[in-house]
């Protein structure tokens, strides 16, 4: 909410407070075949280096879980990072599978990603994705939404660059178009305006404006939470309440459905 999204358009809600995901996980999980979650690029990650014994069940069955949470809703649109891709093509495979089992039902949700910014990268290791759980370890990684001025200029100070002297818009070395994509994303900027404000200028000036509207993108965001949750938290707290409610009615009218068409109510 605090960066822009809407209450009166968009319901908002704990997942653990609509048990029906939990249940459409199950029937889905029922119809998708082992083969296709051991495709994907998540567990396989997690599995890797004979670990794969001490993977849990849990990060295994997790896309559809993953899948029961959009189809509870029946978009026609999901709205996905680039390396969330990969479960939404599952989920689509989940939907035809299900469909040519028990009849059609559920639309193939199509993916809505921006074309900019779609992957931020670490910023002290741009060959990795930014993660909230590589944050937690690595202090130079990640920027949160509240750090303050002087974490963003210390954070963006360290970012990883290259040893050549000047920017080069559209020929730079991965960290440095991490840096641009961030600025680029923040500011709106076309890509011919991205080249006259900064080829041939040095990293340094690259990252002082990097900083510079991190810092006044974060202030905006900071004091609406700060608003949000001036009464301890208790308007978040009904919003939430409320939100559910919402939810399961639609969630558990699927389910309901869904049932029915696998037999197993009516």
């Amino acid at each position: 909410m605090a960066c822009g999204i809407d209450p009166k358009k968009s319901i908002i809600f704990l997942q653990s407070d609509v048990p029906a995901h939990a249940y459409l996980a199950w029937i889905l999980s029922c119809c998708t075949p082992i083969g296709w979650l051991e495709r994907m690029t998540q567990f396989k990650t997690k599995a890797k280096a004979g670990r794969r014994k001490i993977a849990s069940a849990g990060s295994f069955t997790y896309p559809t879980l993953q899948a029961a949470d959009i189809l509870a809703y029946r978009p026609d649109f999901v709205p996905v990072g680039e390396d969330q891709k990969q479960h939404v093509e599952l989920c689509r495979d989940i939907v035809n599978r299900f469909n040519n089992l028990y009849g059609n039902y559920f639309r193939p949700p199509e993916l809505l990603m921006r074309t900019l910014g779609a992957r931020i990268m670490g910023l002290d290791d741009p060959s990795r994705k930014m993660s909230k759980s590589t944050a937690e370890t690595a202090r130079n990684h990640a920027i949160g939404l509240l750090s303050n001025a002087d974490e963003v200029k210390r954070i963006v100070s360290a970012a990883v660059t290259d040893s050549a002297a000047e920017v080069r818009v559209g020929n730079s070395s991965p960290g440095v178009a991490n840096l641009l994509t961030i600025y680029q994303c923040l500011m709106g900027s076309s890509q011919p305006e991205l080249e006259v404000e900064f080829n041939g200028k040095n990293y340094g000036y690259l990252k002082r404006k990097v900083i510079e509207r991190v810092n006044e993108t974060l202030l905006a965001i900071q004091q609406r939470h700060s608003h949000l949750t001036a009464d301890g938290g208790h308007y978040l707290r009904e919003l939430l309440r409320t939100g559910a409610a919402r939810a399961s009615e639609i969630a558990e009218s699927t389910v309901r459905d869904v049932r029915v068409r696998v037999g197993a109510g009516d």
